[in-house]
């Protein structure tokens, strides 16, 4: 086993890094859909969902940088291009939405996506002894619970 200059298997790390790359392009399509809905959202709940939406693209944004900085910690480089994005998204793609019920179950969707990939590097770094990669998903897997869960209720009470 060869082992980079922070300790880890330098194979485990290329597929790490390789994986974190796909969160990476998944979060930049999550963050641009997020993005459009502060844009778009009409109704009655605009005043709500407009500050809720920007909250949750200042969060998303924030992610991305930490996704981005750990693959250069792994000793590879970031996606950064619009059309890696699109080539690995996975994330659903949300165009011209303005009406809350959709707008929110988009976010429902697209973090359900995110949380699979997040639990696949969780189960591979814990395998890496990669314990920045894991304590970083392990956090982001906690956040996103919460806020499928709060989405959900939300979506509950307006059915």
């Amino acid at each position: 086993m060869t082992l980079n200059s922070i300790g880890l298997d330098i194979q485990k790390t290329k597929e790490l890094a390789s994986d974190l790359n796909n969160l990476l392009a998944n979060f930049q399509i999550y963050y641009q859909n997020l993005r459009g809905l502060h844009w778009n959202i009409k109704g009655k709940r605009f005043f709500d969902l407009h500050v809720k939406f920007e909250e949750l693209y200042t969060d998303a944004n924030m992610k991305v940088d930490l996704i981005a900085e750990r693959v250069l910690t792994l000793g590879e480089t970031p996606l950064h291009t619009f059309t890696d994005y699109i080539k690995h998204a996975q994330v659903p793609v949300g165009k011209n939405i303005s009406q809350d019920e959709k707008a929110v179950t988009l976010i429902v969707d697209s973090l359900s996506e995110l949380l699979k990939i997040e639990r696949a590097i969780l189960n591979k770094s814990g395998d890496a002894n990669d314990e920045g990669t894991n304590s970083m998903m392990s956090d982001f897997i906690t956040e996103q619970e919460k806020t499928v869960w709060m989405m959900k209720a939300w979506l509950s009470e307006t059915v």
